[in-house]
């Protein structure tokens, strides 16, 4: 049931989250490995972005993804929440009573390589169809994916099943330290909320409240590895699946960073945080309370 209540809570907030996930991977992919100034910028910000795709792609653009991103969100996001709340349960993250940070962070980091390496396949998918778009305002390779069912059978049939773990030597490190940032913060911040007696212990305000100062850590720290990921999900390959701009994850932050600086690795920053800030706010505040519903009914 952990698992379940953990995707559940997930899959929730990617039907509020997923226009702006289109609007990041667009705004990352926007001048791969190119100097600023010698690239045509589609996507000026997050705002404009939005209006840009919505205008061009239509509104059906904005949820380009959707339904292997909600594929994602249940089995990643089921596998993470539930495997943490499973080590949460034992009593693992605390010392003496009080969360540890050092374990909550373990713990955490553990529960999304999990994650990371059982959802890699829909992600792959997910980062094709929504980079996909109108040839005016394309930025990245372009595959021509027809659906998530319809571009799993072709990365298969052409590339056999490694294939569909292709760039998962991205995913790793980003889900876990996404997920060690992030569920660490949470569990920190939720006691010192409590603590200070801001608002009553039961109250839905203090889960809210957790999410929303974990996921300005979760986006500072998890924005270069979301780059880099995204970029190695989505670039070409040659007929042997290998990829044609980056070797791997190292390859790939090396490259970045020398052509494009330090910015090119915070590419689609504010967009990471409008997407990432309400999605790690509502997936743990659903998840939290989804929590706390079963064990009333238990």
């Amino acid at each position: 049931m952990d698992f379940v209540l953990g995707g559940v809570a997930a899959c929730g907030a990617c039907l509020f989250t997923n226009p702006l996930e289109v609007v990041k991977t667009r705004m990352q992919l926007q001048g791969e490995l190119k100097s600023r100034g010698t690239y045509q910028v589609y996507y000026r910000n997050v705002f404009h972005a939005f209006y840009t795709i919505g205008k061009v792609d239509g509104l059906t653009g904005l949820q380009k993804g959707l339904v292997p991103g909600l594929f994602y969100q249940f089995f990643m996001n089921g596998v993470r929440l539930g495997s943490y709340a499973i080590i949460e349960s034992a009593d693992y993250i605390h010392t003496n009573g009080r969360v540890s940070a050092v374990k909550s962070t373990i713990a955490g980091a553990a529960a999304g390589v999990v994650g990371a390496v059982m959802g890699s396949p829909v992600y792959l998918v997910k980062t094709h169809l929504q980079s996909q778009s109108t040839s005016s305002i394309a930025v990245g390779h372009q595959y021509k994916h027809q659906g998530m069912i319809h571009a799993l059978r072709i990365i298969y049939r052409q590339h056999g099943i490694l294939g569909l773990w292709r760039g998962s030597s991205a995913a790793v490190p980003r889900v876990s330290v996404g997920s060690a940032t992030q569920l660490s913060t949470f569990s920190s911040s939720k006691e010192l909320i409590i603590d200070l007696q801001v608002f009553p212990q039961d109250s839905w305000l203090v889960p809210l409240s957790a999410g929303m100062m974990s996921s300005v850590v979760v986006v500072l720290a998890m924005t270069p590895f979301d780059v880099v990921s995204t970029r190695l999900y989505n670039q070409p390959v040659n007929h042997l699946g290998k990829g044609l701009l980056y070797n791997g994850f190292t390859d790939c932050f090396s490259k970045t960073l020398k052509k494009e600086g330090l910015t090119g690795l915070y590419k689609g920053l504010g967009a990471s945080y409008f997407r990432l800030g309400p999605h790690t706010i509502l997936s743990l505040f659903f998840w939290d309370e989804l929590r706390k519903l079963h064990q009333k009914l238990r």
